[in-house]
């Protein structure tokens, strides 16, 4: 056994580690429920460790008798907000979760790789 072959076993064995790491955090965001909100919680959205909607809350209280299409926008303002909230949350836990993996690639970040 030549000395850079102890190398390359350890290299393995350390991206073998950094794999299961990798699939480890991406289960962990799969199975995340992340909650975002606006309106001051007259909307909430629910959305897993990716981003995907997965439920959405609107509080009665918003539906209201005046005009249909004033109450149409508003609800609409508010979901998109609660989504973007949610999803901005989602984004963090995906850094989080993720960020230290890539930073043992020798990446400087989700955004060196692909996909992310």
């Amino acid at each position: 056994m030549n000395p850079g072959d102890v190398n390359l076993q350890q290299l393995l064995e350390q991206a073998q580690l950094m794999q299961q790491q990798l699939v480890s955090a991406q289960q962990e965001l799969n199975d995340a429920q992340i909650e975002g909100s606006s309106g001051g919680g007259l909307v909430t959205a629910i959305v897993n460790g990716s981003g995907e909607l997965l439920e959405l809350k609107i509080d009665p209280s918003v539906i209201d008798s005046g005009d249909k299409q004033d109450t149409a926008d508003t609800i609409a303002d508010l979901v998109i907000a609660a989504v973007r909230d949610a999803v901005r949350a989602a984004a963090e836990l995906q850094q989080e979760k993720l960020g230290p993996l890539a930073q043992g690639l020798g990446g400087g970040g989700l955004g060196q790789l692909p996909g992310f």
